[in-house]
């Protein structure tokens, strides 16, 4: 339950409304021009049916529906086991819904949002701002810009590194583990990561057998893969792999 401290925070919902917009306009273009021509009904029926998709997967996301984004952050917070880091690290903070939640459970932890902010979604570092100083943790919260492959942060730093939903998404690299590498060197030995994305597509990181074994080999010394797509919450119409249907978590120790 949010408090009044909370109420005008905004976190955005993960599926862009152009999602929605583009397919759904294009389905009445075609739609339009089969009246002339019933192959464009086709085309028309398709887009209509993205749209639809994309449309009952915001509600499910949003507040208002199924609060799939939520819980999909509470993974990451029910996962991390260290009592009292002092500073932490959220890769890929987006409107900092997690670096927000992990500034109140650690009253005396040191965060850093990290973000790109680039034009591809309706986050911003003043948005970030704002929803932190709203929920009175603004004290304990920087926000700064960067990639995830290319962390702003000295080696064996930070005491907690989480990250949700961001690595499939980073467009510097091909090789999607490498921001993984990053997120290990700025781990202090002890430290532990938590990190969920969509780490059961083979193409982007490999079987889970190859990606602990990676990690491993980057000296952390306790790995799990944990398979999360699979909980109760997420319904079968957001399993397809391009949305929850990979899901999974990092979790070890350093």
């Amino acid at each position: 339950m949010k408090s009044k401290k909370d109420s005008g925070i905004q976190f955005k919902n993960w599926v862009p409304i152009k999602m929605i917009l583009i397919p759904g306009i294009l389905g009445i273009v075609f739609l339009v021009l089969g009246i002339r021509h019933w192959p464009f009904l086709i085309a028309a029926g398709l887009f209509a049916a993205f749209a639809g998709y994309f449309a009952i997967s915001y509600y499910l996301f949003s507040p208002a529906g199924g609060k799939i984004q939520e819980k999909v952050q509470g993974i990451v917070l029910k996962k991390i086991e260290l009592k009292a880091p002092q500073q932490i690290l959220d890769i890929g903070c987006g409107n900092a819904p997690l670096t927000i939640e992990l500034a109140k459970r650690f009253p005396a932890a040191q965060l850093t949002g990290l973000d790109l902010w680039g034009k591809n979604w309706d986050y911003s570092m003043r948005m970030c701002q704002e929803n932190a100083q709203q929920a009175g943790v603004s004290r304990q919260v920087t926000f700064r810009q960067g990639s995830a492959t290319e962390l702003p942060f000295e080696d064996d730093s930070l005491d907690l590194v989480v990250s949700n939903l961001v690595f499939h998404e980073v467009g510097k690299t091909k090789d999607k583990r490498q921001p993984l590498c990053e997120a290990m060197r700025v781990l202090k030995p002890g430290g532990e990561f938590v990190l969920q994305d969509l780490f059961l597509l083979r193409p982007y990181f490999g079987s889970p057998e190859e990606l602990k074994e990676s990690l491993q080999n980057l000296g952390v010394r306790k790995v799990e893969f944990i398979c999360t797509c699979d909980s109760d919450f997420i319904p079968g119409w957001v399993k397809l792999p391009f949305m929850l249907g990979t899901l999974a978590v990092l979790r070890g120790v350093k």
